[in-house]
């Protein structure tokens, strides 16, 4: 396992334990504040859990189980895997962040935060994917399907 595919899982687990407090704390809003929590919360919360956790899981396993660039490829860089992490990353941050502070201001500098950090996941999934793009491919089921073996 790479250290990048360790940065990938360990930061997923990072989300998910900042997604789970956010969680417990819209618990105890709904049922001992007896308040609905808000959309700012809810939407952290989220993001904690379905980028940060889910996606940079999935993204690292992917990066870890998916065949190795053929020698021959001139697609995939590392260099370009390390910035989808750090776009995904940074940007699910800076909105889990930015949302949290939302929830007392409305601040016009703030607002663009979540807007940018929302472009910058986006762009860090469609860049992990593009990079990854060479690397979907048979290696040893073709020959398989071939010749007619079904799994």
């Amino acid at each position: 396992m790479t250290a990048l595919v360790r940065r990938y899982l360990k930061t997923a687990i990072l989300f998910l334990i900042v997604g789970l407090a956010l969680g417990a704390w819209a618990m105890v809003q709904r049922e001992i504040g007896l308040t609905f929590p808000g959309a700012f919360l809810i939407s952290a919360h989220t993001h904690a859990i379905l980028v940060g956790f889910v996606m940079l899981m999935i993204l690292g396993v992917a990066q870890w189980m998916f065949p190795r660039p053929a020698k021959a490829d001139v697609h995939y860089s590392a260099k370009r895997a390390s910035a989808a992490y750090w776009f995904i990353t940074v940007g699910t941050a800076a909105r889990v962040v930015g949302e949290l502070l939302r929830t007392g201001s409305s601040a016009l500098w703030l607002r663009w935060v979540v807007v940018v950090s929302s472009f910058a996941q986006i762009a860090g999934l469609c860049l992990f994917f593009y990079n990854m793009w060479s690397r979907i491919r048979a290696v040893g089921s073709e020959q398989r399907e071939k010749s007619g073996e079904q799994f």
